[in-house]
């Protein structure tokens, strides 16, 4: 008797649970948005950073959990000594995960792929003759909801580029549809 009380109640909890999460995770739908910030790299002779500018897409399946795509312009990156500078972009695809923290203030981390293209070759630094190739990225963040349609956020953000680290600071705007 004691054993079908117990799986009753743990049945009817974590029905109970699951209702509350659903019932919580309302916030889904397509969202897009634009972001400024710097870039910076500090690799080999280049220690250098550059205004970076993005735009971004995406679907929030609920609350906690998105997929996004984007566009991201690293600027131009010079090098510290004699060889060439160069200039970066990349698009990228990531899954986004999100911890609100209370109605309005949340943190994020995603992680993801990225297709980058530099119009100088580097093999030296990014291991490749090649100018573009697929790397990791990843980042953190942290985002304040205006109200149901309007967010800002503020992240940090990595993207390999081959054996070349180049990191992203940005403060975004967000458009839920």
């Amino acid at each position: 008797m004691r054993k079908t009380t117990l799986l009753s109640t743990l049945a009817i909890g974590a029905t109970l649970a699951f209702a509350t999460l659903s019932a919580n995770a309302q916030d889904k739908g397509f969202y897009a948005g634009a972001g400024v910030g710097q870039s910076f790299v500090d690799e080999g002779r280049y220690d250098d950073h550059d205004t970076a500018f993005s735009a971004f897409g995406g679907y929030q399946f609920n609350k906690y959990f998105a997929l996004e795509g984007g566009y991201v312009d690293f600027g131009e990156i010079e090098a510290d000594v004699a060889g060439p500078s160069f200039e970066g972009d990349s698009t990228y695809i990531s899954a986004v995960g999100t911890l609100p923290l209370n109605d309005r203030f949340a943190v994020y981390a995603k992680a993801g792929i990225h297709r980058w293209n530099l119009d100088t070759s580097l093999p030296a630094l990014t291991g490749t003759a090649d100018d573009n190739n697929t790397d990791p990225t990843y980042g953190v963040g942290a985002q304040y909801k205006f109200n149901d349609r309007f967010s800002m956020r503020t992240g940090y953000d990595r993207f390999e580029v081959g054996d070349l680290d180049v990191d992203l600071v940005q403060v975004q705007g967000i458009y839920r549809f």
